[in-house]
């Protein structure tokens, strides 16, 4: 392994010739509170240069990444290791020499030392600055101000304040060795230094989701329904109480001009039925949900020996965006992808520690169909709230098999709707339902476009209803330059739907339950779906589940 100390920022080990090396120690306050879990800030400066650094680094108390600053005049050096084998250096020429003040004539003694007052506006923000000259030496606890002396005060707005606490002339002072040959540029080193404080899990990389018999499945990439699933086995490491979960979706055409219902899932594998074994044996295979309609819903409804599909997010596709970009029109500048991201913190249980299995489908009849990448992302925090440890699937009418024969959500065209039943095996604390839906039939009577009221009934008790609708679609033109144009002036995308938009994703909306006994129970969805006009007919996309303590 490589030595901790690769750029050797951390030691105090050599004795200056300066006479005058100090040491100054600055903490925070926000509205006159100390801020909690931030180390004290560390800044050492003689008449050569200054380094900020901090009370753990020096104290050795390493959490990645940590960060260092040599200044040395105009020019500075920003260093960083990333973990106990990467560091990365950046050096800067420009930054400090542009920094312009307002001198003020205020004056006030901070630790003794006679300061006098500078102002600036950064990105907005007042900033007030309190400096003194009379230590002969230079320095800050950030960039801003270096020039002007030492600062032994800063206060934003008002209300956020750092400032020294003590400062000590000192013998040893930090050596640093830089490598002047091996520095990278500013905007790929905080972007490193970025991506380092949070885990990166890849699920997909520009992956093909279209329909076609040419699609085949890899080593890694299982494709099913004709290639409008791909699915992939992921290792989730084990994920700290408390973090923040997101997934991230990017999307762009690869040929296909519609708007499509998108999907991310994962497939729970714990009971004796999985959807796994429909991709792999056909939808016929899944159990199948009754609603007396004369129809058959094949693994929509989550049983004693199956677990229906756990959605992680509910997106749709643009009209066309990146491979329609060429359809031009008069001061429009199309977007090159669509960036989808959520937050799906609730379902860390379902993901934690775990090998499962994960699929991206997008429904489509087209060849080229559409180019996807997936990720998620943790991300610790230290005060967070603990999430859900309690995740039961109850239902999911997104029939992501469609290219494979799965049935579309019709069931709400009877009374009874979706029924599910359920048990558990122990009471249940601060109990919710994480529910996604959206209606679908595309043309002027249909449910795409026509709002309807969902209800939810527990134990045969109404306990929510609310009527799914989304008004801002307008505001996505620029993402769907294939979408058609009307004679009033509006594009198809700039119509109001049933909870989704052409670019956009479906949020889920959280149910309050509070405590649930054990027992068993039934959860009813109701609907009233659109009727039939020919060989058109409206559908529902929903899916439940149910998180708690």
């Amino acid at each position: 392994m490589k030595d901790l100390f690769t750029i050797t920022f951390l030691i105090l080990s050599t004795i200056s010739s300066s006479q005058n090396n100090y040491k100054i120690t600055y903490t925070r306050t926000s509205n006159g509170t100390l801020v909690e879990n931030q180390d004290p800030i560390l800044v050492f400066s003689n008449e050569k240069q200054s380094v900020i650094s901090s009370e753990a680094i020096q104290s050795n108390k390493i959490v990645y990444p940590f960060e260092q600053t040599v200044i040395n005049g105009l020019n500075y050096f920003q260093l960083a290791q990333l973990n106990n084998s990467k560091s990365i250096t950046t050096k800067d020429s420009t930054s400090i020499g542009k920094q312009t003040f307002e001198l003020l004539n205020d004056t006030k003694k901070i630790l003794g030392y006679m300061c006098k007052k500078a102002k600036t506006i950064v990105n907005s923000n007042t900033i007030e600055i309190w400096y003194t000259t009379d230590l002969k030496v230079k320095g800050a606890p950030s960039l801003l101000g270096q020039n002007l002396g030492l600062v032994l005060e800063t206060v934003r707005n008002g209300n956020f304040v750092v400032a020294a606490t003590k400062v000590e002339k000192v013998k040893n002072f930090p050596v640093v060795k830089i490598d002047e040959t091996k520095t990278i540029d500013l905007l790929t080193y905080r972007d490193l230094v970025w991506k380092s404080r949070f885990t990166t899990i890849p699920i997909f990389k520009d992956e093909i989701i279209n329909f076609s018999d040419a699609s085949k499945s890899n080593d890694s990439i299982f494709r099913f329904a004709n290639g409008t699933i791909v699915l992939k086995r992921v290792s989730i490491p084990k994920i700290a109480t408390g973090s923040q979960v997101f997934i991230d979706v990017v999307e762009q055409s690869n040929g296909d001009a519609y708007d499509r219902t998108g999907s991310v899932f994962m497939i729970p594998t714990d009971k004796k039925i999985s959807f796994l074994d429909g991709l792999k044996n056909g939808a016929k295979t899944l159990p199948i949900y009754d609603n007396g309609n004369g129809k058959q819903y094949q693994g929509v409804v989550s049983s004693d020996e199956y677990s229906c599909l756990i959605e992680l997010m509910r997106f749709f596709t643009p009209f066309g965006i990146n491979y329609f970009n060429s359809l031009q029109l008069k001061d429009k500048v199309w977007e090159e992808k669509v960036n989808y991201r959520q937050d799906i913190s609730e379902l860390t249980a379902a993901l934690s520690n775990k090998e499962v299995y994960i699929g991206t489908f997008i429904g489509n009849y087209d060849k080229g169909g559409h180019k996807v990448s997936v990720n998620i992302t943790v991300h610790p925090e230290d005060n967070g709230a603990s999430k859900a440890a309690v995740l039961i699937p109850l239902f999911n009418t997104t029939n992501v098999m469609e290219m494979a024969g799965q049935e579309y959500g019709t069931m709400f065209n009877s009374e009874k709707g979706l029924v599910v039943n359920f048990k558990l095996n122990s009471d249940l604390k601060n109990a919710k339902i994480r529910y996604i839906t959206t209606g679908h039939g595309g043309w002027e009577n249909g449910d795409e476009f026509v709002p309807k009221k969902n209800t939810l009934f527990l134990d045969d008790k109404e306990l929510f209803h609310f009527t799914p609708w989304r008004e801002d679609c307008g505001s996505y033109r620029l993402y769907n330059p294939a979408s058609g144009n009307f004679p009033n002036g509006l594009s198809s995308s700039d119509y109001s739907r049933s909870n989704w938009c052409p670019g956009m994703v479906t949020y889920p909306v959280y149910i309050d339950i509070g405590d649930l006994k054990a027992g068993n129970h039934t959860l009813q969805v109701k609907i009233p779906q659109g009727a039939n006009e020919g060989s058109s007919f409206s559908s529902w996309n929903v899916s439940g589940v149910l998180i708690g303590e």
